[in-house]
């Protein structure tokens, strides 16, 4: 068996180049005036370097009408950054937060129509060294039975395909690697093992994702890639299923028709989240002033983490017994101040999630939107927000805030926010790729009405009886 590395990097480049390109990020267009945008801690920004991508290759070559000759492009000017801090890691991950207005827009507008386009057809995965991700709940014991299904399958079925699998199954008694190994000697150069760490660091190795699981499955796919996103394609192996698409019963037919008919991808936007700390604890600074004024100035804040997330960023009062206090920004702009037990930052994909236990509404996938949602507020009169995805949120602790806040990150990672702090929510250039089971994004609405019931009636409005007529009055 063969174990993940870095050395398995240095292999990839005897393959088709166009074999390792399915990785998912979004380029936009050097020649976009630069436009200050705001912040007192704004600094000058070095040259932008972005990994080979097919999202960048697909919106170059739908600007320069030839998709066969697409060429990956770079911004060289971006002129300011926001939030005060460019270093080398932002400059290699070419992060939202650094991005004029313009650029974020430009972005997010071609995500969009790139996304429309791709819902019309089908797209065919490479024939040659397919390198597939199984990503399972591996606490499930039938969930394992079912990944050992489908791995031998694919063994069996396809005689290239190079699958990963997480590393923890390596010796699980129901797996039995070595059980499978003996029906076929190839079997053992053709399995491999998977980290959190490699598919963070080598997501331009893989060529598609198979998610066996329910939501959370989903979810935690999106955090692993937290950059570039290989195709995912979700079998429905848990209790609710809204993002899961496909029947695991069906799985042979669906993947043999993936392979040789092709696929019909749907971009979803992700946030691309980034806490920022304050370089200063003094209980007299104003928020406000650092976050809304355009001087140059000494910067007030550093970057510490990133986080791409699919479904919302929230952030609450956490252990604390009192409601949290905490001020919401957009742009340039002082929105409101928020005294709630929290405030929730959806993505159109989250509006089914946490945003509606909230009071958010449903949002299509496709709406170039930011659903902001109260949770809990003091006031009554707080009511939920929709915003366009072109405008960067903040949300930040006051320096004379009584207590700190919480920030939940898809509920999988949790940050404190301490008194100066605040946290950035853009649009992220690396959208999330979902396999579709239906063209048009059909299958969203299917889910509304199989998971939510969304306006389902027990019968129909019976019609009038021609027969015996009302009488008049």
């Amino acid at each position: 068996m063969a174990k993940s590395s870095d050395d398995d990097s240095d292999d990839v480049g005897t393959l088709d180049a166009n074999a390792r390109s399915h990785s998912l990020e979004v380029l936009f267009d050097p020649a976009i005036q630069v436009t200050k945008r705001r912040k007192s801690s704004m600094v000058a920004s070095h040259h932008i370097t972005t990994s080979s991508c097919f999202v960048h290759e697909m919106l170059e070559a739908q600007k320069l009408g030839n998709i066969a000759h697409a060429q990956k492009l770079v911004d060289p000017v971006a002129a300011h950054c926001v939030d005060g801090f460019v270093g080398e890691r932002a400059i290699e991950e070419g992060a939202s937060r650094i991005l004029t207005k313009k650029q974020l827009s430009d972005m997010a507008f071609g995500v969009r129509e790139l996304s429309k386009h791709l819902g019309s057809l089908k797209m065919k995965l490479p024939k040659k060294n397919l390198r597939v991700v199984v990503v399972a709940k591996t606490q499930d014991k039938q969930n394992i039975v079912h990944h050992k299904e489908l791995l031998e399958w694919l063994l069996t079925e396809f005689n290239d395909f190079i699958i990963y699998i997480e590393d923890i199954l390596e010796d699980n008694p129901i797996i039995d690697i070595k059980g499978l190994v003996a029906k076929s000697a190839t079997f053992g150069d053709r399995i491999h093992y998977w980290t959190p760490d490699y598919c963070t660091k080598h997501p331009h190795l893989f060529d598609l994702v198979i998610s066996l699981g329910g939501d959370g499955t989903v979810l935690y796919t999106s955090w692993l890639f937290q950059k570039i996103v290989p195709p995912v394609i979700s079998f429905s192996l848990g209790s609710l299923g809204f993002l899961t698409k496909f029947d695991f019963g069906k799985f042979k037919t669906i993947l043999r028709d993936a392979y040789h008919v092709g696929i019909t991808i749907s971009l979803r936007m992700r946030f691309e989240c980034t806490v920022m700390r304050a370089n200063h604890k003094d209980s007299s600074r104003d928020i406000c002033h650092e976050i809304c004024e355009r001087e140059d100035e000494e910067p007030t804040h550093k970057p510490e983490r990133s986080f791409s997330v699919l479904n919302e960023l929230v952030v609450d009062r956490g252990p604390n017994a009192t409601l949290s206090s905490t001020e919401l920004f957009g742009d340039d702009e002082h929105l409101t101040s928020v005294q709630a037990d929290g405030i929730c930052i959806a993505t159109p994909t989250g509006s089914t999630a946490y945003s509606l236990a909230a009071g958010g509404s449903l949002s299509h996938p496709d709406n170039p939107v930011m659903l902001v949602s109260p949770i809990c507020a003091h006031s009554l009169s707080f009511r939920p927000i929709i915003l366009p995805d072109s405008m960067v949120i903040r949300v930040a602790v006051p320096y004379d805030a009584r207590t700190t806040a919480w920030a939940s990150f898809d509920g999988k990672e949790r940050v404190e926010l301490h008194q100066g702090d605040y946290v950035t929510i853009a649009a992220s250039r690396f959208p999330f790729a979902f396999i579709q089971s239906k063209p048009h994004q059909g299958d969203w609405f299917d889910s509304l009405s199989r998971t939510l019931q969304w306006n389902s009636r027990t019968a129909r409005q019976k019609a009038f009886d021609t027969d015996n007529p009302q009488p008049k009055n």
